[in-house]
């Protein structure tokens, strides 16, 4: 509040000056002498409130807005960014050596141009080849916040898929390598989370965090945690696809909207629930099984029972066997976008 105050009251005063400035520049144009009254007094007036108006918004807010902008950057982009500005200027440097002996401006403007070029350019390509120079200068993945890269890459984990907690035993299994990525702003929305005054989603993100905390005890899958923000009025869906793109890397996820928005801007996303659905058993019409029916279902005359990976089995006239294992036939399984369900009768003896 004091800086923004500060810069209020600067802002009225070289806004002031300015229109004292000008207030003798209109007076001399319209009399052709220099008065301070009426022009000086009228436009220095003007610009006392004009300049405490405006000047936050020329200076604070701008760079606000730019310091959020570039925390939401990866450092490996920023880093690569920087090397790639840096050699572009060293090449523009030895480029322009014979141009310094031109005539004229030419001696100082083809250089600067030239300068300019190259390193907009070298910026412009390290930045969207930042894989390839971490490749040549690995002290950067270590230094800069980046991982490290196994051969099959880094995975950027969401939200949902920590609080879901299944990746923790998927990553024991060893079906995972690469780096198992966690930006700073899922951190913050999981600790927002875990801080909720309602019970439900407060339970969920501390479950989260225990988690985290297995997978950062498991050697299996490295765990890292990349420090990316989140700019100002963005949401943390399109945060995490944007530095998925950057970073051309899956994300871990079980949102079904995520799912579908980051398969719409070509994001490869590895869904634990679409893994779950492909691991159940694989039963065909016509198969027998013994199940538990534990209650009844939606249909008069229905029970339901579950296998032992969760998978819901529909029996058809089965609510007398409740509470009981019976034999029965499977005669369809239907696929959803829940799971899938099999729908059976029991087995005449």
């Amino acid at each position: 509040m004091f800086a923004l105050w500060t810069l209020r009251v600067m802002g009225a005063g070289g806004f002031g000056v300015l229109g004292w400035k000008l207030g003798g520049i209109v007076s001399q144009l319209s009399s052709e002498e220099e008065q301070f009254i009426p022009w000086g007094l009228a436009l220095t007036l003007a610009g006392l409130p004009v300049g405490a108006l405006v000047a936050p918004y020329l200076t604070f807010k701008p760079w606000r807005k730019s310091a959020d902008y570039i925390s939401s950057i990866p450092s490996a982009t920023l880093v690569a960014g920087t090397v790639g500005l840096l050699v572009g200027l060293v090449i523009a440097s030895l480029i322009s050596i014979p141009l310094y002996s031109l005539n004229g401006w030419l001696s100082w403007g083809v250089p600067v141009m030239v300068s300019l070029f190259l390193g907009v350019f070298g910026m412009w390509l390290g930045a969207h080849r930042n894989r390839d120079m971490s490749a040549i200068f690995p002290a950067l993945e270590s230094a800069n916040g980046r991982v490290k890269v196994s051969r099959n890459g880094s995975i950027l984990v969401d939200t949902s898929a920590i609080i879901d907690g299944r990746i923790a035993d998927l990553s024991i299994t060893g079906f995972l390598e690469g780096s198992l990525v966690v930006p700073r702003f899922v951190l913050d929305e999981l600790r927002h989370i875990a801080d909720s005054s309602d019970s439900l989603r407060r339970n969920r993100g501390r479950r989260g965090l225990e988690v985290l905390g297995r997978l950062r005890k498991d050697d299996t899958v490295p765990l890292e945690v990349l420090d990316v923000g989140i700019a100002v009025g963005e949401e943390v869906d399109a945060q995490l696809v944007k530095l998925a793109k950057g970073m051309d890397s899956p994300i871990l996820t079980t949102d079904y909207n995520l799912n579908r928005v980051a398969e719409l801007q070509g994001v490869q996303v590895l869904n634990v629930n679409e893994l779950a659905n492909a691991l159940k058993s694989i039963v065909l019409p016509g198969e027998e099984l013994r199940v538990n029916i534990v209650q009844e279902g939606k249909e008069a005359g229905q029970g339901v029972a579950y296998l032992d990976d969760g998978t819901m089995v529909v029996v058809e006239g089965g609510r007398r066997y409740l509470n009981a294992f019976h034999d029965v036939v499977v005669t369809r399984v239907l696929q959803t976008a829940a799971g899938r369900i099999i729908f059976a009768q029991p087995k005449s003896s």
